[in-house]
């Protein structure tokens, strides 16, 4: 079971670090898999990201407190809207568009009724 939970961890973590590396897949939400699932096969590699300096205060943060930041909770909300814009621009069927609004609506209530850090 740990080798599943590790690769689990690593899958995310190589999506947390493309998420670096292109601004539109996101990183912190593939980091906490990440962190979860090292939990529970590599508590060293859990500590690494924990300890990392840009992206450990964010995790701590919803860790310990449930708590996203404003930044974080606009550029999702923003990010949401655009998805909605684009496919509804793009001609998608109106069931598709409905399905997502509803989606990102539910997801985007979520996001911005949780604690800032």
């Amino acid at each position: 079971m740990r080798i599943l939970w590790f690769t689990i961890g690593a899958i995310a973590l190589l999506a947390g670090i493309i998420g670096i590396l292109l601004p539109i897949v996101p990183t912190v939400p593939f980091l906490l898999v990440a962190v979860w699932a090292f939990a529970r096969s590599s508590p060293r590699l859990r500590q690494k990201i924990l300890s990392h300096p840009k992206y450990g205060p964010p995790i701590r943060a919803w860790e310990d407190h449930r708590a996203i930041g404003r930044w974080a909770k606009i550029w999702a909300v923003v990010a949401m809207t655009v998805g909605v814009f684009i496919a509804f621009f793009i001609g998608l069927p109106i069931w598709w568009v409905a399905t997502q609004l509803g989606i990102c609506t539910a997801v985007g209530a979520y996001v911005v009724t949780r604690p800032e850090h």
